[in-house]
């Protein structure tokens, strides 16, 4: 896929994933890419550390390149059969690597009942798609909750997918989605997987490294085009603030789109999880200008959709002026 024809396929896939998301009664390609983690993990994930480590690597790139492969070979083998065939499977898969639709149903599972009162409700939906403990949070913490993860999944679920399929078409957006499940998998700094997941870790950090910091680039434009719908204008702070910030966070790249975000809303993210019981500090984002309610995450739903939108848009204008480099040469 090269210029307007890899645009477009994109686009399309975009307008998919917006209308149907994604459907429980369809098979879903992370899911199998999951099972066979799991599978290989349970097998390999054993002996000496540096047998660990040295399997880590081999199931990183038996995953990566064996997702690549597939998808590209099984593209080929449909477009052989008929070019629509192909086009229709592309468009498919395509639209399984965007979470577009279901991200923001995700936020907006936790914003209607805490905007109703109803924390029961609203910790149970923070507690779908968060890893810490949900039960003791009251509304400030609730928020917190699901706009770093909004933020953070901006990157991991949007913009980063959007990136490789515009780069590399359906076959490049399902290696990233195996790279970024790898992380979510065995990525841990712990025993049983801070040296077989050391390679899954740092090659989810090395993919999301550019798109992070666009999508942060991103956030701000947005903030600033829907400034006008407030009286506050946090966004004239929020790059030198962010730049400053971001680092602070344990992730390389999950602390520029949180701290952009904390910035653009005016609220401080980051601070005291609970894990299980384990207490777990992190580094503050932001400065608490306003105290975290649950218009913060309708706020940082639309700040997702611009930002996006605007990634997609610079993503189209560099691919289309690259081949017209390319065509002149």
């Amino acid at each position: 896929m090269l210029g307007l024809a890899s645009v477009g396929l994109v686009a399309m896939a975009i307008v998919i994933d917006l209308i149907i998301g994604d459907p429980r009664s369809l098979p879903h390609p992370v899911v199998i890419i999951g099972r066979t983690i799991s599978a290989l993990e349970q097998r390999w994930n054993q002996g000496s550390e540096k047998r660990r480590r040295r399997l880590g690597f081999m199931l990183t790139a038996t995953i990566v390149l064996g997702t690549f492969s597939l998808a590209w070979l099984g593209l080929a083998l449909l477009t052989w059969v008929h070019p629509w065939l192909g086009l229709a499977a592309e468009l498919w898969l395509l639209a399984t690597t965007l979470a577009i639709k279901g991200l923001a149903e995700a936020g907006r599972a936790i914003a209607v009942p805490l905007a109703n009162g109803d924390f029961a409700s609203a910790r149970k939906a923070l507690s779908m798609v968060v890893g810490r403990d949900t039960e003791q949070l009251d509304e400030a913490g609730i928020t917190r909750g699901a706009v770093e993860t909004i933020a953070e999944n901006t990157v991991d679920g949007i913009t980063s997918p959007l990136f490789f399929a515009v780069i590399g078409g359906a076959p490049l957006a399902l290696a990233y989605k195996a790279i970024n499940t790898l992380d979510s998998m065995v990525g841990y700094q712990n025993e049983r997987y801070s040296d077989f997941g050391y390679a899954s870790a740092k090659l989810d950090d090395i993919a999301n490294w550019l798109p992070a910091r666009l999508t942060a680039l991103c956030l701000w434009a947005a903030g600033v085009l829907i400034s006008w719908q407030s009286s506050a204008h946090y966004w004239r702070r929020a790059i030198m603030a962010t730049c400053r910030e971001a680092p602070r966070h344990p992730s390389p790249n999950a602390g520029w789109p949180e701290a952009m975000v904390a910035n653009l809303l005016g609220v401080q993210l980051g601070g005291t999880n609970v894990y299980q019981g384990a207490v777990s500090h992190r580094a503050t984002l932001g400065s608490p200008l306003e105290t975290l309610t649950c218009s913060h995450i309708n706020a940082t739903i639309k700040l997702m959709h611009g930002a996006w939108l605007l990634f997609f848009l610079l993503m189209a204008v560099l691919t289309i002026l690259l081949s017209v480099g390319i065509s002149w040469l």
